[in-house]
């Protein structure tokens, strides 16, 4: 009976692949080869280099999404603790939007009032983004304001404005965003970021460690007071010592 079980699982393993061998498969690439490969080109990240087990997860991602991590539809890079972030890019939102099973139609509205501006390109002040779904008696609709997603230019050493694509692609930035926001309501995508939330992470990164590095530091001067203070309550007659003081009632509870 135990070798009847081993036989019949052996098919299941050979039609079942692991996900190094499916995803290598899928691509053409020798499957032993696959993670240095994708470690060096589209995994590639700066600050070091990924673990096997974050491109594992890498996959998981890629594959559950059929991102093509080769075209750029997926890529990774590190926070500021190294923490992986999954990122797709633009065109990656919208294939996998336009993919899904349930998809049926997706429409873009404009407002009438447009933002004019020195630094960036006339947009509207919100775009919306309408998605219909097979089987949905009512679509799912998203609008995105202007105000809320548009970032200003990159500051290099010494002031100078470098402008991004929010300076000179508005309107398509924040077409974009609606789109990518109607496709996660809708289709419940989750796990992956835009490049735009992907900088906001490790922007965010930076100021939680310094907020956590003030917080030491205020411990600390705070710390050396009471020890300072504890040297001249110490040095005092103890006639002179106050029963009603901080220090001394700390050092009672102790």
């Amino acid at each position: 009976m135990s070798n009847k079980k081993i036989d019949d699982r052996v098919p299941i393993l050979r039609k079942d692949p692991s996900l190094v061998k499916r995803f290598a498969g899928q691509y053409g690439i020798n499957p032993g080869k696959l993670l240095i490969t994708l470690k060096r080109t589209a995994f590639r990240a700066a600050g070091g280099e990924i673990a096997d087990e974050e491109m594992m997860a890498l996959l998981v991602v890629a594959e559950q999404h059929r991102l093509n991590p080769f075209t750029r539809e997926i890529y990774a890079f590190f926070d500021r603790n190294r923490g992986i972030v999954p990122v797709v890019g633009v065109y990656g939102w919208t294939r996998i939007a336009l993919e899904h099973p349930k998809m049926d139609s997706m429409r873009f509205r404009t407002c009438d009032s447009i933002v004019e501006s020195t630094e960036h390109r006339p947009c509207p002040e919100w775009i919306d983004c309408e998605i219909r779904q097979r089987d949905f008696a009512h679509s799912i609709a998203v609008t995105e304001f202007l105000d809320e997603f548009y970032r200003p230019p990159f500051k290099v050493i010494g002031g100078k404005p470098i402008n991004g694509p929010w300076q000179t692609h508005t309107k398509s930035m924040l077409r974009h965003k609606a789109m990518i926001q109607c496709a996660r309501v809708a289709f419940c995508f989750s796990g992956i970021y835009d490049p735009d939330e992907a900088d906001g992470i490790a922007a965010a990164t930076v100021y939680e460690a310094e907020v956590v590095q003030s917080d030491a530091d205020a411990l600390n001067r705070e710390l050396k007071l009471i020890a300072e203070e504890q040297e001249t309550v110490d040095e005092l007659p103890a006639a002179v010592k106050k029963p009603e003081s901080r220090l001394y009632m700390t050092d009672q509870l102790e």
